[in-house]
């Protein structure tokens, strides 16, 4: 369901068969369930969200909500002629960080932007996990985009994908047998 504009939730049935679906597919593949599951997004899930995927996850699976943004509102200098590097985090608390996913990289030498880079917005919204352990996560999803050859492109392919699979629904012609809404993709 559509909410302000922009932001997309589902209702708890749907959040559950989703995170059933995924947990389904994970133990078909390794013969059990994952300790834990990371939901990402660009807003705060809803309560009836956190319980649909709480709810399909149970006892065995610890679930944690991340909401990951780019900030405009910062802007980091340091002293020479470089940005700052990729992988830098100003931790604020122990459940929020600002991350640059892009910036100067010393294996390279070099800055790939043309501009100063912005940092994400970090914020673990829902369970309990090390902050360090999300910002860990969500940059290594930033070079793991194995369809272009792009190294370090600083969006994390969770929130990439999902860009381009809620495009490709919204774009495509209608027939008779509608996709998936695109929400599921968010």
């Amino acid at each position: 369901r559509a909410h302000r504009r922009g932001e997309f939730h589902l209702p708890e049935s749907d959040a559950r068969s989703l995170m059933e679906t995924a947990l389904a597919e994970y133990r078909r593949l390794r013969g059990e369930a994952p300790r834990e599951v990371f939901v990402h997004g660009r807003v705060r899930l809803w309560d009836e969200e956190w319980a649909g995927f709480r709810s399909a996850a149970g006892a065995e699976t610890a679930v944690t909500g991340v909401t990951i943004r780019e900030s405009w509102g910062t802007k980091l200098f340091r002293e020479g002629d470089m940005v700052p590097m990729r992988g830098l985090a100003v931790v604020s608390s122990d459940r929020d960080a600002l991350l640059w996913s892009r910036g100067y990289v010393p294996y390279l030498d070099t800055y790939a932007g043309r501009e100063l880079p912005n940092p994400f917005d970090v914020s673990v919204t829902r369970g309990e996990v090390d902050i360090e352990t999300v910002l860990a996560d969500v940059l290594s999803l930033t070079k793991l985009n194995y369809n272009a050859c792009i190294h370090a492109d600083g969006e994390p392919v969770t929130l990439k994908f999902a860009n381009a699979v809620g495009e490709i629904l919204t774009a495509a012609p209608r027939t008779s047998q509608p996709p998936l809404p695109f929400k599921y993709y968010i």
